[in-house]
């Protein structure tokens, strides 16, 4: 009876951990992968302050309009004077558009905290589970990911 409290302890604890990787990522990927019907175009960046980027925004897709700022986070992902191409968030807070970078890179920088759930998840599967196959598979999986973005970006 202990046995099975420890594995529906630990598994429960892993699951949770890849759930909140899934939610984290999903609420910049899904502008990513679900790009169509969205308003898509490119950015230059020619102002970064502490925590974001802005520039003007080149419409691409029909129906969208240029803007003459665009925002988008600050990151490794972007560097002052490069151009990107970004999809529109829709809504925004007070007149700020955001964005968000599309693309390889946009798509595996966006899913970078699966990544990183993927490895904590890892050390759960091996030591609560004491499933050490699955757990490399887990962390290699992770690492892949988190290692493709930083070769993307």
């Amino acid at each position: 009876m202990l046995r099975f409290g420890r594995l529906a302890a630990m598994g429960t604890v892993a699951a949770l951990i890849l759930v909140a990787g899934v939610w984290a990522s999903w609420g910049t990927a899904q502008h990513v992968m679900l790009s169509k019907g969205r308003e898509q175009g490119t950015m230059k960046v020619t102002e970064c302050g502490e925590d974001v980027c802005a520039g003007p925004y080149t419409p691409v897709s029909p129906g969208s309009e240029a803007r003459h700022r665009v925002v988008i986070d600050d990151s490794v992902a972007v560097d002052e004077g490069g151009t990107y191409s970004v999809a529109v968030k829709p809504g925004g807070d007070g007149g700020s558009v955001d964005v968000v970078r599309t693309g390889a890179s946009g798509l595996l920088y966006a899913w970078v905290p699966l990544g990183g759930a993927l490895l904590l998840s890892s050390v759960v599967v091996a030591g609560g589970l004491r499933m050490s196959r699955s757990a490399w598979v887990l962390g290699g999986v992770g690492l892949a990911l988190i290692t493709a973005a930083y070769v993307a970006l």
